[in-house]
Formats: C-alpha cells, structure tokens, sequence
C-alpha cells in the first residue's frame, strides 16, 4: 500500500510528468468497484477537470494531492497511480482514467479499497486530509522529540502497533512502521508506557531515519512507482524476507498476525 515513501515518490514523479499538462478527457468508474471511493457521482469528474491546467503535485501526508484548476484530486493509500505515455496501451479496466493535451494519461486502479476523491479548492470535505494537513509530516522540522513524546504520551496505554496505525502519524502504515520498530528493535506488541527514554530516542530517530532513506530511495521493494518500477529501499522485514536470516543477528524472520493485519519481525532483535 501507498504510504509516506510512495506518495512523495509518485507525487514528485507527476510533477515531473504532468505538470502544466491541461486535461482531454476523464474517465471515472469505469469498472464499479464497491471499495473505490468517490466524493461525489464519478459522472460529474469530467465536468470538473476538463480543459484545466495541472497546477502542481504532492503529497500530503500518506495522501497524493493533484491540484487541477480549482480542484483538488486526492488518492489515498490503496489507490495505484500509473503515468501512461501516448504511445503507451492503456488498461482497459481502472476506476479513473485521466487524459491530457498530449494524450498522456494517469491511471488509477483499486485493489481492496482507496479514495479517489475530487473537490473544488473552497470545499474540500475529506477529514483525513484534513487531519495530514494539521498534523506534521514526520521528516518536517515540526516534528520535534518534544512532540514525539507528547503524542506518545497520548496513547501511553496502548501497543505500538495500535497507536500508530491509529494515524498517529498520518500515512505511517503497517508496511513502514515494521522496518522503522526493525531498525529501533522494538517489537510491535510493545506497551508505550513500559517504553524508556532509551527507546524513545531509538524510536524518534528511527522514524526520522528510516523514513528519510526510504524516501531517497523512492520508495520500498515491495512497493511501485508511478511507472510501474519497484522501490530502491531493500526491505529488511516483509513479505520478500520472511523465513530469511535477519541482517543483525541470524536468526530467522518470521510473521505473525496481530490487530487483523500481517506483521513481519525478528524474534530475537525485537524481542516481545
């Protein structure tokens, strides 16, 4: 899924590929999906988006922000973005499908779930990016150690794992936080409030760390691109290194499933 790394990977890559690029053709819904979410009647997207200017690309938070004119097209973590070149065969089944000037196209397909949401600039009724917006993004100045700690503090009666996939941090998912509790060897079960200063300032600069290399990195390997391309950033706790010797000390990282999601681990780096 589309988290922090991806989104400002990809938002990067559509200002690269988009950028001042005005809209053809826009096509929404086409195969229905009961988890594509929209924010109003896909019908009413081309009406929006036709014959405007792309203004920019970011990302806001784990979310991807395309500003259209006077609108806003956000996707959210389950939303897979791909940039199709004129030449380039497009699929033919997605949930939106936006064309340009010059017959390129981004398009967006839905797996499990994911917003596709578009807004005019002065109405934008979506919480989620509302609460990115708020909050700091965690490689900004404004997440400070002392912040860090305040937040901990907040959810002191919770695991790791709940609190922060309770968006403590908006758009650290479950993908990002394994390899950042991997590097900070904390297990996911961990109780906040038994947490020392020790493994807070671990945890801290984990986030910030992991985070950052990630991001140079365009991303993790078990992630994609906007064309498509597997991230740099060599994951050292998933799905690709289950039942492989950890790095740091040999022993075999394994799985478990805690809080309805899958989590990867060392058992003796990250010890419960």
């Amino acid at each position: 899924m589309v988290e922090i790394p991806e989104s400002r990977t990809i938002a990067a890559q559509l200002n690269e590929m988009i950028k001042e690029k005005s809209v053809k053709k826009v096509v929404a819904n086409m195969i229905p999906h009961g988890c594509a979410f929209f924010s109003c009647d896909p019908n009413f997207y081309q009406e929006m988006l036709l014959g405007k200017p792309v203004l920019y690309a970011k990302d806001t938070a784990g979310l991807i922000e395309i500003k259209i004119g006077d609108v806003l097209l956000l996707f959210s973590d389950g939303a897979q973005l791909r940039y199709f070149y004129p030449e380039d065969e497009r699929p033919k089944k997605h949930q939106l499908c936006v064309r340009f000037s010059d017959d390129s196209s981004i398009v967006c397909t839905v797996k499990l779930y994911g917003g596709l949401w578009a807004y005019y600039e002065n109405n934008v009724s979506n919480e989620y990016y509302k609460i990115s917006k708020e909050k700091p993004h965690p490689l900004d100045e404004g997440f400070s150690f002392s912040y860090f700690e305040k937040l901990l503090y907040e959810h002191k009666n919770e695991s790791i794992k709940k609190a922060f996939l309770q968006d403590l941090i908006p758009g650290l998912g479950n993908g990002s936080l394994q390899e950042i509790l991997y590097n900070a060897k904390l297990n996911f079960k961990t109780n906040i409030s038994s947490l020392k200063e020790g493994d807070i300032e671990r945890l801290y600069f984990s986030i910030k760390e992991t985070l950052l290399e990630m991001c140079g990195k365009c991303g993790r390997d078990t992630e994609y691109d906007l064309f498509g391309n597997r991230g740099g950033y060599k994951t050292k706790v998933s799905k690709f290194t289950y039942q492989t010797p950890c790095p740091r000390c040999g022993d075999t990282i394994t799985r478990k499933t805690c809080q309805g999601t899958r989590v990867y681990f060392c058992p003796t780096c990250q010890k419960e």
